[in-house]
C-alpha cells in the first residue's frame, strides 16, 4: 500500500483554488475582507419648506412634529417647551433623541400634540422627534434605533371589565 497522506495545502491544490495557509500564524495574518454594510441608506424626506415631518404616538397622545435646522427652540402647541411641559423630567424626555444623536441645539422643533396626559404627550413628542430626526438625517437611524426611540411604546391602560371595580380590582368582600 502506498502512503497517501495529504495536508491542507495539498487540498487547496487539488480543488484548483489557492493554497490554504499552512500554519495558524499565516491564517491570522491573512488580509481580512473589508467590512461593508449591506443595509441600504434611506433617502432624506423633506417637504417643500425643507422640514422633516413625522408622527409620534404614546398612550392616547398623538404628536405631529416638524423638524428644521435652527437654534434648538422647541415649540409645542404654540407655546415654548418650558411653559407647556413645566416638569424638568418631561423636558428631559423630549430632548433625549438629540442627546443620543449628538445634535443638541441644532434643530428647531414645531409640534402639535393632542390627547392623553402630559406624560403621554411628552412620550409622543419624543417618538415624533426621533422619527423626524431619522428622516432629516438617515445616518442617525442606527444610534436612535439602538436607544429604542423609534419603537412605539404600545403599553396602554387596560380596560375595565364588568363585575370588577377597575380593570382587575374586585369589589370589597363582605362576609355578612
Amino acid at each position: 500500500m502506498s502512503d497517501n497522506r495529504q495536508s491542507l495545502s495539498d487540498l487547496g491544490n487539488i480543488a484548483g483554488g489557492e493554497a490554504a495557509p499552512a500554519s495558524a500564524d499565516e491564517y491570522l495574518n491573512a488580509p481580512a475582507a473589508p467590512a461593508v454594510s449591506n443595509t441600504p441608506l434611506r433617502q432624506q424626506e423633506l417637504d417643500a419648506y425643507g422640514r422633516a415631518y413625522a408622527t409620534g404616538r404614546r398612550k392616547d397622545a398623538v404628536a405631529r412634529v416638524w423638524l428644521k435646522p435652527g437654534t434648538g427652540k422647541i415649540t409645542i402647541n404654540g407655546r415654548d417647551q418650558e411653559t407647556y411641559f413645566a416638569r424638568p423630567t418631561l423636558r428631559l424626555v423630549i430632548n433625549q433623541p438629540f442627546g443620543v444623536a449628538g445634535r443638541e441645539g441644532q434643530y428647531d422643533v414645531v409640534c402639535t400634540v393632542k390627547g392623553g396626559g402630559l406624560s403621554g404627550q411628552a412620550g409622543a413628542v419624543k417618538h415624533g422627534i426621533s422619527q423626524a430626526l431619522t428622516k432629516f438625517e438617515p445616518i442617525l437611524r442606527a444610534p436612535v434605533k439602538a436607544a429604542g426611540f423609534l419603537t412605539r411604546d404600545s403599553r396602554t391602560v387596560e380596560r375595565k371589565k364588568y363585575g370588577k371595580a377597575k380593570a382587575r380590582r374586585s369589589f370589597q368582600f363582605s362576609k355578612r
